[in-house]
């Protein structure tokens, strides 16, 4: 019931307003009947103090200057000051306060009290005590005073609410946008590494054994050999890679005996080294510091950079040998690989390729930092720091 009276007063507003100030003309008019010199002198101030509330929205000085002079007039001519004859004040100085700052508001409040409190106290008569006149009106003024700043101030507030709750609503939403980016960038990394390396691993493979088929028939096949391996290896990865996107959970658990193996690390680079030897490419590795574990995150940013920068020598040089050198500092890992950039020239790369870019981002992830140019004699460089943490020293018992 009550929802459906507000929505009929939503739809018609003018037929609302004119009951509402109707309402307000007959209670004050009722005012001017018993009380002072006669109702004819009092039904003009009742009109013009009723009129003077239909600008109170647009402009809420103006009617409350009009209902407090309409107001200190009637008790002027003598008629009794009560809540009821101040109707249309305290109307006006409630908009007012809903409408305007709270010093606005308590400025006009003191303006209205200066303005009816003396008339009334000036015109008493029959005795009526000066506290009736004085007091009384001060505290009805006050209240919708108190009330308009009260409203005001709880929706200044749901204001505040609202607006924070929308900020924290596209905040989280420019979150997630931000991590399914984070996401896309990872996963197009992690496949960019395993196809471009399997790939160019196995083409150079069959290059090589379709080079010595005829003449070294049993390298051939040893070298095919490899190429099934390099193929199998491919598509155990991948599987594993898009695995993660089909996994129901965030646990990322497909299921498959695949995913109980550990993610590589600089402990396959042996494997590494023999896959590239396969393809007609010498990798010596040199160590130099102590060797140790290091944490999962940059031992796999590790062995990528390696295999990354090894992939495009065989993809970008005719060289046939490279050179991984792996340096153990304190709390650093320095890796570089370097080829001698073989007989041809090495072709520039528009913007250094996705390959660059994927080890660079991959440095940057682990908390180090990347770096990669030409050499003087025309090989090649990369060189990777990374973070390598100490091994804990046991506690003594």
């Amino acid at each position: 019931m009550l929802s459906s009276w507000r929505r009929y007063a939503d739809s018609h507003p003018h037929l609302v307003e004119t009951a509402f100030l109707l309402l307000v003309l007959a209670v004050t008019s009722r005012q001017y009947v018993h009380q002072g010199p006669g109702w004819w002198q009092g039904q003009p101030l009742a009109l013009v103090a009723t009129a003077g509330l239909l600008p109170r929205r647009g402009h809420p000085r103006a009617a409350v200057l009009v209902t407090a002079a309409c107001a200190a007039a009637s008790v002027a001519l003598g008629y009794l000051i009560s809540p009821l004859l101040l109707l249309p004040v305290l109307i006006a100085l409630y908009e007012l306060a809903v409408r305007t700052p709270q010093r606005t508001a308590y400025a006009c409040y003191g303006a209205t009290v200066a303005l009816v409190v003396p008339a009334a106290l000036l015109s008493a008569r029959d005795g009526r005590p000066w506290m009736d006149e004085s007091v009384g009106p001060v505290f009805w003024i006050l209240l919708p005073v108190l009330a308009g700043t009260a409203v005001r101030n709880r929706r200044a507030h749901l204001d505040a609410v609202h607006t924070r709750a929308e900020h924290a609503e596209r905040t989280r939403e420019e979150e997630a946008r931000h991590r399914v980016a984070e996401e896309r960038i990872r996963i197009a990394r992690e496949l960019h590494d395993v196809v471009a390396h399997h790939m160019a691993l196995a083409n150079a493979q069959a290059s090589t054994a379709a080079h010595l088929a005829r003449t070294h028939p049993e390298q051939a096949h040893e070298i095919l050999t490899h190429l099934t391996g390099t193929t199998a290896s491919a598509l155990r990865e991948l599987k594993a890679t898009v695995g993660l996107l089909r996994s129901p959970d965030d646990t990322g658990d497909t299921g498959g005996p695949d995913d109980l193996r550990p993610p590589p690390g600089l402990g396959r680079l042996p494997e590494l080294v023999s896959a590239f030897g396969s393809a007609g490419l010498h990798v010596t590795v040199t160590v130099r510091g102590t060797r140790r574990p290091l944490p999962p995150g940059v031992d796999l940013t590790a062995f990528r950079i390696v295999q990354e920068a090894l992939t495009n020598v065989t993809k970008h040089t005719d060289a046939g040998t490279a050179d991984v050198h792996l340096a153990y500092a304190h709390d650093r890992l320095t890796l570089t690989v370097t080829d001698d950039g073989g007989a041809s020239p090495r072709p520039p790369g528009p913007g250094g390729g996705f390959g660059l870019v994927g080890m660079r981002e991959r440095a940057e992830t682990s908390g180090g930092r990347l770096s990669a140019g030409t050499l003087a004699d025309g090989g090649f460089a990369v060189t990777a720091e990374l973070p390598a943490p100490p091994p804990a020293r046991e506690q003594p018992s």
